[in-house]
């Protein structure tokens, strides 16, 4: 029953949204709106359900600054970038298929970093691989091997970026082992962060549950 209880509570975010766009479309905030707008999103959740996604646990407004302030250099740098490969006197510039594996087992961590990535221009998202957690790019100007490791660290530092802001205890150690193997400090070692570890132990990556998130 708690489960129940606590798979509806996910979706309340989601039904707000519905209302929200329901009223919109009826250009007006009534009684009959609002009415119609819960049963309509009630309805549409229950028929055509979706797993919930796991909200994140914990905000970091200095990350999340952070991550905005890099999303809109990034994003203007690579406008840039793109304009002059579109004229480029060398000619056709090359493009690779890039594959990325995170660090992260959550939905929302690789769903906010795939839109991210496509959102800069010269990178898109062709598939994401949620059972591996692997994203595919496909990337313009990828000359060189040097080229190809760049995207591949860039998505990395993004991913990164929104587990600092937003991410789930588990994601943030989990990208902080990554950033270890890497001779990396972590992103986040505070004491709510350590004792959260020591009540929850490393598990394997067949443990975890086919909706992402560590099991609770």
């Amino acid at each position: 029953m708690s489960g129940v209880k606590g798979s509806i509570w996910r979706q309340v975010p989601l039904l707000l949204w519905l209302v929200v766009l329901w009223t919109l479309l009826w250009d007006q905030v009534s009684v009959l709106s609002v009415v119609t707008g819960i049963l309509l999103a009630l309805l549409v959740t229950r028929v055509f359900y979706l797993p919930p996604v796991e909200l994140p646990d914990r905000v970091n407004p200095l990350g999340l600054v952070i991550f905005i302030a890099h999303f809109a250099f990034d994003l203007v740098r690579a406008s840039f970038q793109v304009a002059w490969l579109a004229v480029d006197p060398r000619g056709v510039p090359t493009s690779s298929i890039v594959a990325v594996q995170l660090s992260t087992k959550s939905d929302l961590s690789l769903t906010l970093t795939a839109l991210a990535v496509s959102l800069v221009p010269g990178s898109l998202v062709v598939e994401a691989d949620r059972q591996d957690d692997i994203l595919y790019l496909h990337v313009l100007g990828t000359e060189t091997p040097a080229d190809v490791e760049k995207a591949r660290a860039d998505v990395i530092a993004v991913e990164e970026r929104i587990v600092r802001a937003i991410g789930s205890r588990d994601d943030v150690r989990r990208v902080n082992l990554s950033r270890a193997e890497r001779s990396l400090g972590p992103i986040v070692s505070g004491r709510r962060q350590r004792a959260w570890e020591e009540r929850h132990p490393i598990i394997p990556v067949e443990q975890y549950p086919s909706e992402g998130g560590y099991p609770e």
